[in-house]
């Protein structure tokens, strides 16, 4: 199928008018006869047990005048904000031409909207059994009935999607990609050399063009000549800009990872934000006013305390193969020099192998059949471990490996997260949380010594592959392939997968 027939499919996701229409002469799906429902009726027309329990709240009586039926297509007809196909939840009633089976249609439509809005059209744990994060679960049929009662169904409806200012951000920008990707060719720019400020290059013009479609550069005005083969000024800027954006270092070069942002289309983008917007409806509307964030894509830290942004630090996170989980876990104490009991997998597919020389050089032992690690400047958990709840042993923990912190992808652990400056990050902890005299003697010691925490301090490890940060939307790649199932789960088009990163041969968590 070409691009631009499923940028057509996505625009169409993102048409924000009416899909129906009032009426009560049997035109529009709006068109209802109440007087004509009964309750006979309306029990044979239902199948679905959320409708049943809705209509015995209501003692079977009809839901839907011609107002609120209007109201009620009005506010579908917006679900390409959302990244939402309004005709995926609209079918059901035009389908239905009696009395009672429309009736039924539109009150399925509306709570299956509001579900959408609501916690998610798709369920993450279908799409990763790990995936461990609560999801909203309001009572809907009692919201739709107060709704319905108060006039307000299309008011309530919109107040169930998340609020804040992220997700408008990512709203706004997924409408206006989609309706971009309508026009779009399928011009990309070809592979070569990396092109650096001051040189030549023939693609020069197609990069000036990329980089106007995205909004790096304003656009080129009527009459207005092509920018030559020479790269420089303006330009170098602007690279640099959408560099930032997509997490790659801002040198202003031309290199393959940069030309891979530039040929990223509108269709693609998109398709991202509707992954994206999708991900933020599962989430609690209200994150706790204290906790950690880390972003597995971005491989970034994110510290919030008293619902302010107080620290923001590279990360390390799992490698495809070895995925970092997306879970909410707290973390309930700090662990000062740290042993490494190394899990099974590891220890037989990458220590073992090594030999018996390879476990005395780095401090191992054997201990009950299980590989242990002592405490010291090589231990593949550095000086502090931040201990966590959860069943997976997924953890946040510091590394020897310091140099690796610098690299733009930074998917190269076992699953772990290891945290730049951990020690730094821990006496910070110590000191807001009030144990920063245990925590230092803890490291004084050189043994692994555990320091409570006196509250825990929940812990999401998310996939967002874009993001807000510092007003502007930040793309990064979908390291493990997440994205797709996503977007399959939600009916978008397929794209192909991401090739599988050769393995890391760094043993740590």
């Amino acid at each position: 199928m070409r691009v631009s027939v499923l940028a057509a499919l996505l625009l169409s996701v993102a048409a924000c008018g009416s899909v129906g229409g009032g009426g009560d002469g049997g035109e529009g799906v709006a068109a209802v006869q109440p007087s004509r429902v009964t309750e006979s009726d309306l029990r044979a027309a239902i199948s679905d047990p959320r409708l049943t329990r809705f209509y015995e709240a209501r003692a079977w009586q009809p839901a839907w005048n011609q107002q609120s039926a209007a109201a009620l297509v009005d506010a579908i007809g917006a679900a390409g904000r959302h990244a939402l196909d309004p005709n995926q939840f609209l079918a059901s009633a035009a389908r239905s031409e009696a009395p009672a089976a429309r009736e039924a249609g539109l009150s399925l439509a509306a709570l299956t909207y509001a579900e959408a809005l609501a916690r998610g059209r798709t369920d993450p744990k279908r799409l990763r059994p790990d995936y461990t994060m609560d999801r909203p679960d309001p009572d809907l049929a009692a919201g739709l009935n107060q709704a319905l009662e108060q006039g307000n169904v299309g008011e309530w409806l919109e107040g169930l999607a998340p609020q804040d200012e992220e997700y408008r951000l990512l709203s706004e920008t997924y409408v206006a990609a989609a309706r971009q990707a309508a026009g779009e060719g399928l011009e990309q720019i070809p592979a070569g050399d990396t092109i650096s400020a001051g040189g030549s290059d023939p693609r020069v013009p197609a990069i000036a063009t990329a980089l106007r479609r995205g909004g790096y550069l304003p656009a080129q005005p009527e009459g207005q000549a092509q920018p030559g083969p020479e790269y420089g000024g303006e330009l170098v800027e602007a690279v640099r800009r959408l560099q930032d954006d997509h997490g790659l270092e801002p040198s202003g070069e031309i290199d393959e990872a940069t030309l891979e942002a530039l040929n990223r289309s509108a269709f693609d983008r998109a398709r991202i934000l509707a992954v994206n917007l999708e991900r933020r409806r599962w989430l609690p509307r209200q994150a706790s006013a204290l906790r950690i964030d880390v972003n597995i894509p971005a491989a970034t830290l994110q510290y919030w305390r008293d619902g302010q942004l107080v620290d923001q630090r590279r990360v390390i996170v799992g490698q495809p193969g070895n995925e970092t989980p997306q879970l909410a876990s707290p973390i309930f104490r700090l662990v000062a020099n740290p042993t490494w009991t190394v899990p099974e997998s590891i220890a037989e597919e990458e220590i073992l192998p090594k030999g018996a020389s390879y476990l005395r050089r780095n401090n191992m032992t054997m201990r009950d059949g299980m590989i242990v690690q002592e405490p010291g400047p090589t231990n593949s958990l550095g000086e502090v471990k931040f201990d966590m709840r959860n069943d997976l042993a997924i953890y946040l923990h510091d590394t020897p490996a310091k140099t690796l912190f610098e690299q733009d992808r930074r998917q190269l652990s076992h699953g772990c997260v290891r945290v730049h400056d951990a020690l730094g990050f821990a006496a910070m902890l110590a000191e807001q949380e009030g144990v920063s005299a245990d925590w230092r003697k803890a490291v004084a010691t050189g043994e692994e010594t555990f320091v409570p925490l006196p509250r825990e301090i929940p812990v999401r490890l998310l996939y967002h592959s874009a993001f807000v940060e510092g007003g502007r939307i930040r793309f990064r790649p979908d390291p493990y392939g997440f994205d797709e199932d996503v977007a399959e789960a939600l009916g978008l088009p397929a794209r192909p997968r991401p090739q599988p990163a050769e393995h890391i041969g760094d043993v740590g968590p």
